[in-house]
């Protein structure tokens, strides 16, 4: 069940309220799910049900993404804030100290949660932050490019495209190693929503300047890798390693940038692992 909620955030400019549009399912310890730049919540659907079984399941919507709207003029689209807002999302939900799950930049935030002591466990899938700076030229060159073919494409043309696997795998083949298992109306939907991403320019920008180089201690941490990840490669999960030394480094065979979808078995497995 889909609903939003309005939390307050501290700003040079006073307390601000964002709202985040977020979706609950199961019951169990909660886990709290953050996607990647560009995507929506949706991107989880492919393991919320195996989840749900064993832990209540809360997929949230990051602000300027998917049904949440951008950050009120005054807050940046930073890591402070996202720490913040997230912070007291987790506040007014009453989830106390939840386990984290997060895939891209979601997987960034959750081990900047973890950090911050914020939340009991964290799985990071393919986290942003463990880049040189050609790697993240790179990535970013990625996404400025997917995004700019998704505002180009008429409605149509997509609907077209994604009724037949290629036509999945021209839109998707850069985040999903298997692209032909997403479903149609998936595919249709995640590329309007990184069309209609409202947040994506200020997001991109921030992450410029962003290295993650502290470790996570006292909570336990896993960061899994797919290994056909084809915008962070997969060795950025050594230099994660090095860096959060009692992390678990888990490889995801045949899995690319956004795993959920290419193999909810074994993606679900990892997080209940790592969230217990």
């Amino acid at each position: 069940m889909s609903a939003t909620v309005s939390v307050e955030v501290t700003s040079p400019l006073g307390p601000q309220t964002v709202t985040l549009s977020h979706a609950r399912a199961g019951r169990g310890e909660p886990l709290l799910l953050l996607h990647g730049i560009g995507h929506h919540r949706q991107a989880w659907d492919p393991v919320v049900d195996i989840l749900a079984t064993e832990r209540e399941v809360i997929a949230v919507d990051l602000p300027g993404f998917g049904a949440s709207p951008p950050l009120p003029d005054g807050l940046a689209h930073d890591l402070p804030t996202m720490n913040a807002a997230l912070g007291a999302l987790c506040e007014e939900l009453g989830l106390g100290r939840p386990h984290v799950a997060g895939n891209s930049l979601g997987g960034l935030l959750a081990l900047e949660l973890g950090r911050e002591r914020l939340v009991r466990s964290v799985t990071a899938l393919s986290p942003a932050g463990f880049w040189t700076q050609a790697e993240r030229r790179y990535a970013f060159g990625v996404l400025i490019g997917m995004r700019r073919v998704a505002e180009r494409m008429p409605l149509p043309l997509v609907e077209r495209l994604a009724r037949c696997a290629a036509g999945r795998a021209a839109l998707t083949s850069t985040i999903y190693a298997r692209p032909g298992r997403r479903s149609p109306e998936a595919v249709v939907a995640e590329t309007l929503a990184l069309a209609g991403a409202t947040g994506f320019a200020e997001t991109l920008r921030a992450g410029t300047a962003v290295r993650f180089t502290e470790d996570v201690p006292g909570i336990p941490v896993t960061v899994a890798w797919g290994t056909r990840d084809r915008i962070l490669v997969p060795r950025q999960g050594v230099r994660a390693k090095r860096i959060i030394p009692r992390a678990r480094l888990v490889r995801l065979p045949g899995c690319g940038h956004v795993p959920m979808n290419d193999d909810p078995a074994l993606v679900a497995r990892v997080i209940l692992d790592g969230s217990r």
